[in-house]
């Protein structure tokens, strides 16, 4: 079963960056395809981001368009979602979610199966 772990959340001041990282503990993320969600209290799941096994085509919600880029590193089985000119709005638990290569992007969390923990972006003056 593949297991992600999230990382590189943290407060931030408006305007500022952040860089998170998705890391497989097990199994290759060669196999899947990774998205980026994000939930703010209150608030239901949105998908933000969605990246091919190969890394050439990616999918952005309007929210984070122009100001997110997903990238995946498959030699160190990690996907990282850098974050820049980062509003309040942009508040949320971030996590990170894999399915199989075959079914494609999606931003629809039912369509994801396998989920990490999540990691806390706060911004904030």
């Amino acid at each position: 079963q593949l297991q992600l772990v999230e990382s590189g959340g943290g407060l931030v001041q408006p305007g500022g960056s952040l860089r998170l990282s998705c890391a497989a503990s097990t199994f290759t993320l060669d196999y899947y395809v990774i998205g980026w969600f994000r939930q703010a209290p209150g608030k239901e799941r949105e998908g933000i981001s969605c990246i091919n096994r190969s890394g050439n085509r990616f999918y952005y919600a309007d929210s984070v368009k122009g100001r997110f880029t997903i990238s995946r590193d498959n030699a160190n089985n990690t996907v990282h979602l850098q974050m820049n000119s980062l509003k309040p709005e942009d508040t949320a638990v971030y996590y990170c979610a894999g399915r199989s290569v075959r079914l494609g992007c999606s931003i629809y969390s039912k369509d994801y199966h396998y989920w990490g923990q999540g990691t806390q972006v706060t911004v904030s003056s």
